[in-house]
């Protein structure tokens, strides 16, 4: 099959008319990359935060080896493998951590720009301490989401950024002459009792976002001695479950790469790593049927950087399916979202534990 950035595919990712694999945003750093590309020599190249592949095998198609590439989400990377088998690029590239290794003499950088400052200063610095010293860095996205502050994040680590003309509502920086270079640390606060603990781009970073509050004023103690915080973020309700109950052992369960490695940190830091483990996965898909008797979750609602409403639905099933009968599902969701009849229907009787002005807190019982 001839390779096409219109015949990306999401999947297995939330899939819809208004959510395409590739933007203008991709094209842009593809051609502005171009020229260097094509002096460099295999294993040269980086991809990061490629969304479903367009990236990365936009330059495989254009010869491109040994390309290393690091996407944060779980679906990202099974999508950018699945779209590889259909266009027969799947040995052009290799899924890798955000590690030193992943940038390692690298000589030029494709970057989808992250939302988060901290999250580009991590990756930044990743780059400057590890990459050749001929580095170019290709650093783009669309103009909505980007700051002049990114501008600013890359110049504490670059000594040239360049700014193209927007193209399609995107535009591209170009970074060189790399300085300062650091390994990613995560930043650290304590909550109430909680240490929390998160690198760049963690959801709510090290605080504690308003509705994981919420719930965790309500939760109580899970039957059974296991629970599984699903959709983890920084770890805390795993942490602070493991903290009230030493007797549970709980599953801190997320697909974004930097989750995992912020919970892995703050269940390190609250002396609970002997009883909880953080796994990076897909929904709940590496753990069994009915095999659960407590789920708590403040399901997200973005899928990449488009809100959408399909996603807990399908969070809500997998629970469904994970837990035992009598199991219960504790969520905390945005009011206005109206989830009961979805918790009704997918997972059973659910019932209302409490309201403020903003969240509501829901406890489902599976039949």
């Amino acid at each position: 099959m001839t390779f096409s950035l219109d015949a990306l595919r999401r999947w297995p990712d939330v899939e819809a008319p208004d959510l395409v694999a590739a933007d203008a945003a991709d094209r842009l750093l593809l051609d502005e990359s171009a020229l260097v590309r094509a002096g460099l020599s295999d294993g040269d190249l980086v991809v990061i935060g490629d969304g479903y592949g367009a990236l990365t095998l936009g330059a495989a198609a254009d010869g491109g080896r040994g390309i290393r590439v690091h996407q944060d989400p779980l679906t990202g990377e099974r999508a950018l493998a699945a779209n590889a088998e259909r266009f027969g690029l799947a040995g052009a590239f290799t899924s890798m951590p955000l590690s030193p290794g992943l940038v390692r003499d690298a000589r030029a950088v494709l970057l989808r720009l992250p939302r988060s400052l901290d999250a580009l200063d991590d990756v930044a610095g990743l780059i400057a301490a590890h990459a050749a010293p001929d580095v170019a860095v290709f650093a783009g996205g669309r103009l909505k989401h980007m700051s002049v502050a990114m501008n600013d994040v890359l110049r504490r680590r670059f000594g040239r950024v360049d700014v193209t003309h927007a193209r399609q509502k995107s535009r591209a920086l170009i970074a060189r002459e790399p300085h300062d270079g650091s390994d990613p640390s995560p930043r650290r606060t304590t909550h109430d009792g909680i240490v929390v603990c998160a690198f760049g781009g963690a959801f709510a970073g090290a605080s504690i976002d308003i509705g994981t509050r919420f719930l965790l004023e309500h939760l109580p103690a899970p039957r059974g001695g296991d629970a599984i915080d699903f959709a983890c973020g920084t770890g805390v309700v795993a942490a602070t479950l493991a903290l009230r109950h030493p007797d549970l052992r709980v599953i801190a369960s997320d697909q974004s790469a930097v989750a995992v490695a912020s919970a892995t940190e703050t269940v390190r830091a609250n002396g609970v790593s002997d009883r909880v483990d953080v796994v990076r996965d897909d929904m709940l898909g590496t753990q069994p049927d009915a095999g659960a008797g407590f789920i708590a979750l403040n399901p997200p609602f973005h899928s990449g950087s488009a809100v959408h409403e399909g996603i807990a639905p399908r969070m809500f099933a997998d629970a469904a399916r994970v837990l035992r009968p009598g199991g219960e599902l504790w969520t905390v969701w945005n009011s206005g979202l109206r989830y009961r009849a979805a918790l009704e229907r997918t997972v059973g009787p659910t019932r209302q534990i409490a309201r403020n002005a903003k969240f509501t807190v829901t406890a489902s019982t599976r039949a």
